[in-house]
């Protein structure tokens, strides 16, 4: 190989290590601002768990921002990246489920918006699993 294929190599590696890193800490930016937001929005995160029918309300809700501004940091920062993004796909499906159940129909509530957030959260789900696959191998985090 040539210099210059070597220099072309080397910027191709550090472009797609900043992708990255950039990618694992929006994904992470996603968990934490919504975490956080549900500490301050406490009681109508309640309100809006119960109407969905939603189990030990109290308990899950500290758990969900527990896990979400925890596990959110520890992605954007690349600690314990594999089993952070797996921990958070898992969330997120547990969220659909319970939360953005547009087959359901609850008064206040939107069905094409709640399917878009569905569908949404399907997208980040299929971009965590990516990175819990994909953690180790690329040098995006262990």
């Amino acid at each position: 190989m040539t210099q210059r294929e070597l220099n072309d190599v080397g910027a191709l590696v550090a472009a797609q290590r900043a992708m990255l890193i950039t990618g694992r800490a929006l994904l992470g930016l996603y968990f934490i601002v919504p975490g956080l937001a549900k500490i301050f929005q406490f009681t109508a995160m309640s309100e809006y768990m119960s109407l969905h029918g939603v189990p030990a309300i109290p308990v899950l809700l500290v758990l969900t921002i527990v896990v979400q501004v925890g596990a959110g940091a520890s992605l954007t920062i690349g600690y314990r990246t594999q089993m952070m993004a797996f921990l958070l796909a898992g969330l997120t499906l547990m969220i659909n489920l319970f939360m953005h159940d547009f087959w359901n129909v609850y008064e206040g509530t939107d069905q094409a918006h709640e399917t878009q957030n569905f569908i949404k959260n399907l997208g980040i789900m299929a971009g965590l699993l990516f990175v819990a696959g994909t953690a180790g191998t690329t040098g995006s985090g262990r």
